[in-house]
């Protein structure tokens, strides 16, 4: 399994948390739960000013740190105009805790709270962020950290980076816009002619074909809610080792980390150790995360940190600067990084070993669709919660998704972890993931052990795919 198992675990919590109203006469809250808070706030993006969400924490900052063992016993208050729920990126709860709208539990009105409690099985890097509309691609997302131990276990300084991309035009607006034929989707017609189409979204590859990077235009992109005009400036110690935890939260851009003269380890993926690999660029997909691992020269200095996305100029980024180091202005635009593509993916390698138990059951998932009418889903057809499959508890599936598409999908399985076993034909022992990234015309397969009874989303994590029919479910039946 990939985990201990949750059976005797899920038994017993049933359905019996409720939404109450903030302070109301319901109020059920346990004494050491967490509180966080969704609200609307006011950022700066290059000088002007844009309303978003936020995942508030009872300090007023955002993000959430817990502790692997002790139950995961969180408060959510909607303090926010609009209906919203919060999705727990990485962890593993019982379904109807899982955060997602009318899948499993029901959005919260403004004023409402929820009481989570379920138990922690797996410490990482993680996140949390709305499932409800279009509210995610408003910056709607926080870190979520699950820590083996409450003290630190190496002699290291950690720092949490959380990407998005950046538009002041409403989401709304611009799906409205790709779906019907506009933006800077008009005229990508699955494979067809790219004449017309602005080229500077393109893959400079001739090999990419009728490929697309990216169908939204941004603004900026921001790490931990900067730009580079002004970027984050992190104190480090000359000499010391430093643990950088990044989450692309970003809506609609794949990314690459760029650690410049600063060689790197990349330690784990997706909150999952992973056998180190040196290197200092690393492939960042929607929803993924990663922890490198970097030392600090013993001289000292300032090291730019970038994040670039796929085919576009522009860029985001920290410093890492000891006492007294210079700190050079950084530019928000640059060479524009090649597409993401699966060859660090074939490298990974997991540091936890499975039993070796048989594969039960095979499927094929087919992602289609893009067309000009902005349609995506599976084997054919949009999907918005359709069952794509149906297993029993107890199962070990591999699933092979193929991309019959032109754009890239980061596809994210809720309430499992999975491993990655074969790109194209090829198999390997690969990395334990929840998102991965399936490339245009290119096929993954995961693995996963059916642990966790409900119903369970399963999606393109590139939000305006997910919102035009590149989502559907993991249902479960009766037991093996």
């Amino acid at each position: 399994m990939f985990r201990l198992t949750r059976r005797d675990l899920i038994a017993g919590l049933g359905g019996a948390i409720a939404a109450t109203g903030i302070g109301g006469r319901l109020e059920a809250r346990a004494a050491d739960a967490a509180l966080l808070r969704v609200v609307k706030r006011n950022i700066e993006v290059m000088g002007k000013s844009a309303s978003v969400y936020a995942i508030e924490n009872s300090s007023g900052g955002h993000g959430l740190d817990v502790v692997l063992g002790d139950p995961f016993r969180v408060r959510l208050e909607n303090h926010s105009n609009s209906e919203t729920l919060v999705h727990w990126h990485g962890l593993t709860p019982p379904s109807g805790q899982d955060g997602v709208p009318m899948l499993s539990q029901a959005p919260l009105q403004p004023g409402q709270a929820y009481d989570y409690d379920f138990p922690l099985t797996k410490s990482g890097t993680h996140w949390m962020h709305s499932h409800f509309g279009l509210q995610e691609q408003q910056m709607l997302a926080a870190p979520l950290i699950v820590r083996e131990t409450a003290e630190p276990v190496f002699d290291e300084q950690e720092h949490v980076v959380l990407l998005h991309d950046f538009t002041f035009r409403d989401p709304a607006e611009i799906l409205a816009e790709l779906k019907g034929g506009g933006g800077a989707h008009a005229g990508h017609a699955g494979m067809e002619s790219m004449e017309g189409m602005d080229h500077t979204k393109m893959a400079a590859d001739d090999d990419m074909g009728g490929a697309m990077l990216n169908d939204v235009v941004f603004d900026a992109y921001l790490a931990n809610d900067r730009t580079l005009d002004d970027p984050e400036v992190v104190k480090v110690e000359k000499g010391g080792q430093v643990r950088l935890r990044i989450i692309n939260a970003a809506a609609a851009s794949n990314m690459w980390i760029d650690t410049g003269t600063l060689q790197a380890e990349l330690i784990a993926v997706d909150g999952h150790a992973v056998h180190p690999v040196g290197h200092t660029f690393f492939p960042l997909a929607i929803a993924q995360r990663a922890d490198l691992r970097l030392r600090i020269p013993s001289e000292g200095g300032a090291f730019a940190i970038m994040f670039r996305p796929e085919g576009v100029a522009g860029r985001a980024g920290i410093i890492l600067a000891t006492a007294g180091a210079t700190v050079m202005k950084q530019f928000g635009v640059g060479l524009a990084p090649p597409p993401l593509d699966l060859s660090f993916e074939r490298r990974l390698r997991a540091v936890a070993q499975l039993p070796q138990e048989p594969v039960t059951r095979s499927e094929v998932l087919m992602l289609t669709g893009g067309g000009a009418d902005y349609l995506w889903g599976f084997n054919g057809k949009p999907s918005m919660h359709d069952t794509l499959m149906t297993v029993r508890q107890g199962e070990r599936l591999e699933v092979m998704m193929h991309n019959m598409t032109s754009m890239a999908h980061p596809m994210h399985l809720h309430g499992h972890y999975f491993k990655v076993t074969a790109i194209g034909g090829q198999r390997f022992d690969g990395a334990v993931r929840d998102t991965v990234l399936v490339p245009p015309m290119e096929s993954v397969t995961i693995m996963f052990d059916a642990d966790n009874p409900g119903t369970w989303a399963f999606h393109c994590h590139h939000l305006y795919h997910m919102n035009s029919g590149m989502m559907g479910t993991l249902a479960y039946s009766s037991p093996a």
